[in-house]
């Protein structure tokens, strides 16, 4: 996206709030239903082996999408913040959609035949909701004054928003019929009980389904608030060669580091989504399939202590770069994933399985954040937005695409009966975890034996092309 020459000196107040409003509506959009979603829409009776896949990679079609229809169509022919409002309008009315169907999983002919509905209405959601993460980041960068020192502060009220997301179902998911009126009790007793109470079971899950509700309300504030954004005019393609630029960043991946770093990036982002496939269920009550039996209505809020430790990471990572390098910073990210899912297969105690989210900051911001930092710097400027949307298909899609299948496979495998809730099953997830740790394991040995980027962090270079010489890998 391109807008008219900008003056120099920071941003207004102005300005840095509606962008840092519209980045916290974009990822609360996601946060609201995403978590929990992986809880709720696996309890519908999908079925495992290929309807479940298919209904969450709907999200990973989309990040296909993205890579060419954001930026090879819609923004060189649409204005930034109308296509963003656009976007928004159908996604949101798409996800609401969700929200009226509820199968009921005992009638395998009624589950047969909401699955096409629920599926593409979720499909329309992702198509229009993806493309709008890069777009957003877009209006950012063409309206900043001085995006690399002001962009890092406006994109945090994204990852803010995610967290913001969870916190409606603290309530909503309570138990109100255990909660004594306000007026027999103190405040204090009052609240306690709230907070300490949770729904399960059938209760729970008519409510669970809220999760679209939210999304979408949140989709069509953000769509009303697009309007009021500044205008970001369309880019044409400047020639041929740079409307297939993505052409000319794949070829750059016969160089041995970069298809090591490209292969350890799929087996990464694959053992993320498993994170999020798994691990809200685990934390919930026993009574409904968990293990570590956290009332419902706190499983979100303790899943976001990885985002709260992902700002404070975020603080470090040029730190730790400089420090130790591309390399073992991305080791230490991978293996964030295995020792989380350690503590989850070898000992799921509670306090264990809380505390043990913190290193999802280590886990995106020491691998996922540094491999865009690396494609940034190695890739050359011509090709360096469409080597990152190369790997954002990866991270966003057939990494998490991979997940899916094989999360709905281990899920039919690995079944036991769920002693608090008898004629229910449950997940046996001590083994489970175990695959996400030893596919972490792995990408960690092979980033340690295979990955060797030239000690210079100079851009990568085409055979014939004289390298750049540039100053060493900073964030």
């Amino acid at each position: 996206m391109a807008s008219a020459a900008l003056p120099a000196g920071p941003a207004t107040g102005g300005l840095r709030f509606k962008l840092s409003v519209m980045m916290f509506l974009q990822f609360y959009i996601w946060g609201a239903w995403f978590e929990l979603g992986f809880d709720y829409i696996p309890k519908l009776g999908f079925e495992n082996t290929w309807q479940l896949p298919l209904i969450f990679g709907a999200f990973n079609i989309g990040a296909l999408v993205a890579l060419f229809f954001s930026t090879q169509f819609a923004d060189r022919h649409f204005a930034a913040e109308k296509f963003l409002a656009f976007s928004h309008l159908v996604g949101g009315a798409a996800i609401l959609g969700l929200f009226f169907i509820r199968p009921d999983p005992s009638d395998p002919q009624q589950v047969a035949f909401w699955f096409w509905p629920f599926f593409l209405l979720m499909l329309l959601h992702s198509i229009f909701y993806v493309p709008t993460i890069s777009i957003t980041n877009s209006i950012a960068f063409a309206n900043l004054r001085d995006p690399q020192r002001e962009f890092g502060p406006v994109r945090v009220w994204g990852t803010i928003g995610w967290i913001a997301a969870s916190w409606p179902f603290i309530f909503l998911l309570v138990d109100w019929k255990q909660v004594p009126p306000l007026a027999q009790v103190g405040f204090v007793q009052w609240l306690g009980v709230a907070l300490g109470s949770s729904l399960v079971g059938e209760p729970a899950m008519a409510m669970k389904r809220s999760i679209f509700l939210v999304a979408a309300l949140a989709s069509f504030i953000l769509a009303g608030f697009s309007l009021f954004l500044p205008h970001t005019p369309p880019k044409p393609a400047a020639t041929a060669a740079d409307a297939l630029a993505w052409l000319k960043a794949m070829r750059y991946l016969k160089k041995p580091f970069i298809a090591v770093l490209f292969l350890v990036t799929f087996i990464d982002a694959a053992v993320h989504q498993s994170f999020f496939y798994w691990t809200f269920t685990f934390l919930g009550p026993k009574v409904d399939g968990g293990w570590v039996d956290i009332p419902a209505n706190w499983v979100g809020p303790v899943m976001k202590i990885g985002q709260i430790a992902e700002i404070l990471t975020m603080f470090v990572l040029g730190y730790v770069l400089k420090s130790l390098g591309w390399r073992l910073t991305m080791i230490l990210g991978v293996l964030g994933h295995a020792a989380r899912f350690a503590v989850f297969a070898y000992y799921p105690a509670p306090w264990a399985a809380i505390s043990v989210n913190v290193l999802h900051g280590i886990c995106y911001a020491f691998f996922f954040a540094t491999v865009y930092i690396f494609v940034d710097e190695y890739f050359p400027k011509d090709v360096r937005a469409s080597a990152q949307g190369l790997f954002n298909v990866l991270i966003l899609g057939l990494g998490p695409f991979a997940a899916n299948l094989v999360c709905g496979r281990l899920r039919d495998i690995y079944v036991l009966d769920n002693p608090a809730n008898p004629g229910k099953t449950m997940v046996d997830y001590p083994v489970v975890f175990q695959y996400s740790m030893t596919a972490a394991l792995i990408a960690a040995a092979i980033l340690a034996v295979l990955f060797h980027p030239p000690k210079s962090s100079g851009e990568v270079h085409s055979p014939g092309e004289r390298p750049e010489e540039v100053a060493p890998p900073t964030a």
